[in-house]
């Protein structure tokens, strides 16, 4: 299991129960074995796009000059696969369908002054959004990666793991890896771990909300593999940019840098979009309501594909509902044997 490779190398996950908890092994010992249960899938009644199915699911959202459109019909809509067009079978609004949430929060020394803006707002996002059959998790991450809540739905559970939070520069800690020295802020493996280790074998609509100022230093997993991961869990990613200005001496944080771009890229690939709002307490507040308001409006769209092979090779999505709509979905998806989608 490739997880078991990153957390002896680079990550070190604490669960809330055992799933993903590894502890960093001695260089000279082997990786510890672990005992966490298998995940339980539910591929069958809930198909979705990293499986072995004959339909491809696909959420979005859509927008004009006034907000969020909810009234489109399956007539207005086109979709083509690597250019070639498609005929929509399944075209329905979700608002009800079960959700589940992954909320990664960036807790490295550069957080230190906009932490707490975080904790509160996010507790308020997940008690307005959960409903009783949605699910939702919490996983922080610095010179580690840990998981402070693992599923749940009660709002309650999550705040009282997002209160605990605390940041976490290594200072005296020294490395996870062995190395002596702690490796910075591991914003791409969190990702990654969140997608393929926590969302992937779930059905139905997935998102990850990151808040962070979009810093990565030391992952061992790449921009690449984490948007990778999240496509191949179809998993829909927002990132919430923000920063302690305090930090970067004075003179804010460059929103134009690789790592906003990074950040940019990551959201689009997955059918989300980055929100940036600074260190503003009300922006942040704005920026989970957009999400929930997003969350509440989007569609769901299938085709069964003219491209019957399950080759493991990347389909490239369009997807049109008319001019003047600003469509948010996901750049494409790797059509994956059952065999080889970690069944």
């Amino acid at each position: 299991m490739r997880f078991l490779r990153i957390a002896a190398a680079a990550v070190s996950l604490s669960l809330f129960p055992a799933l993903l908890a590894q502890e960093a092994p001695s260089p000279d010992g082997p990786p510890p074995a672990s005992d966490a249960p298998a995940l339980a899938t539910n591929d069958v009644d809930a198909p979705t796009l990293n499986i072995n199915v004959n339909l491809v699911n696909l959420y979005f959202s859509a927008r004009d000059k006034d907000g969020f459109v909810t009234n489109l019909s399956k007539g207005e809509c086109a979709v083509s696969e690597d250019k070639v067009p498609q005929t929509i079978k399944n075209f329905t609004q979700e608002k009800k369908l079960p959700l589940t949430i992954g909320i990664l929060l960036d807790t490295s020394g550069s957080q230190t002054n906009v932490l707490p803006l975080e904790k509160e707002s996010g507790a308020t996002f997940l008690r307005d959004v959960l409903k009783l059959k949605d699910e939702a998790f919490l996983i922080s991450f610095d010179i580690n990666v840990n998981l402070l809540s693992d599923y749940t739905n009660r709002a309650s559970e999550i705040q009282r793991a997002l209160n605990k939070a605390s940041i976490n520069t290594g200072a005296g800690t020294g490395s996870v890896t062995g190395n002596g020295e702690p490796r910075g802020t591991l914003l791409f493996d969190a990702v990654y771990l969140a997608a393929n280790e926590k969302l992937r074998m779930e059905a139905g609509r997935k998102v990850l909300v990151l808040l962070t100022d979009g810093g990565d230093q030391g992952s061992q997993e790449t921009l690449k593999s984490s948007i990778e991961a999240a496509q191949k869990a179809n998993a829909i990613i927002y990132v919430i940019l923000i920063a302690d200005h305090g930090f970067y001496g004075g003179g804010g944080f460059n929103l134009a840098d690789s790592g906003a771009r990074d950040m940019q890229q990551l959201a689009s690939e997955t059918g989300g979009r980055v929100i940036n709002v600074g260190h503003d307490g009300k922006k942040l507040e704005d920026a989970f309501n957009q999400i929930q308001d997003e969350l509440r409006t989007q569609y769901l769209l299938s085709y069964t594909p003219t491209n019957a092979k399950n080759d493991g090779t990347f389909r490239k999505l369009d997807l049109n509902c008319g001019k003047g709509l600003k469509i948010e979905t996901r750049k494409g998806y790797y059509a994956i044997a059952a065999n080889d989608a970690g069944n």
